[in-house]
């Protein structure tokens, strides 16, 4: 059985994006790839075909939000299921995963550390606990943190960085309450990341 993958500055350095989300990102103060030949790379950096490119970016989009190559493609075949733009479902599905909503929402410093919360059940939805989380939200779906968690040490330490957090336009957070919501589908900027969809979707229909 596969296991969720680590996403180490390593990784960040090799596609040149900061996709662990951490303030102190190694790429930078380094933003070259990792080994001896890694400045000699940044200078020389070679060309890659339209295919290659196409892969990077899909490795991009799967460490950025720390979902494995099975699970990825089913996000892609659920979003090419949809009349529409493609490229635009996909991302809305990223976006709507539990442990993307808690991390956007400030709740976590990173993906990794919403992911990990949300294993060990911090969060409910609707006042149901969910666990799970790939879980995918919906409009009007209410999180917070649960009670009997409230008193932990990551909260206390994560609650001004909350409060500071600037919440995108899909979500809502109310910080006396400590209660975030889904108001709307994710779109427009909210959208926009380090990685670009399109080609995600061509390296998918080849």
């Amino acid at each position: 059985m596969s296991s969720k993958m680590k996403i180490t500055c390593k990784m960040c350095r090799r596609e040149g994006v900061t996709l662990c989300g951490r303030d102190n990102c190694a790429l930078k103060k380094r933003a070259y790839p990792p080994g001896v030949h890694g400045p000699k790379y940044a200078r020389r950096k070679p060309r890659l075909s339209s295919y290659g490119l196409q892969l990077r970016e899909k490795q991009k989009a799967k460490l950025f939000y720390n979902v494995l190559e099975s699970q990825f493609r089913r996000y892609f075949e659920k979003a090419s299921q949809k009349r529409g733009n493609t490229a635009e479902f996909l991302m809305q599905l990223l976006e709507e995963r539990l442990d993307n909503v808690v991390y956007r929402l400030g709740f976590a410093k990173t993906r990794r550390q919403a992911r990990q919360m949300i294993s060990h059940g911090f969060f409910t939805v609707n006042d149901h606990l969910v666990n799970i989380p790939s879980y995918q939200v919906q409009i009007g779906d209410q999180i917070q943190i649960r009670d009997s968690k409230k008193t932990k040490a990551l909260l206390k330490e994560n609650e001004e960085m909350t409060k500071r957090h600037e919440t995108p336009k899909w979500l809502s957070l109310d910080t006396k309450t400590m209660i975030g919501k889904v108001t709307s589908l994710p779109e427009g900027d909210d959208l926009r990341q380090v990685f670009d969809p399109t080609l995600i979707v061509e390296f998918y229909s080849r």
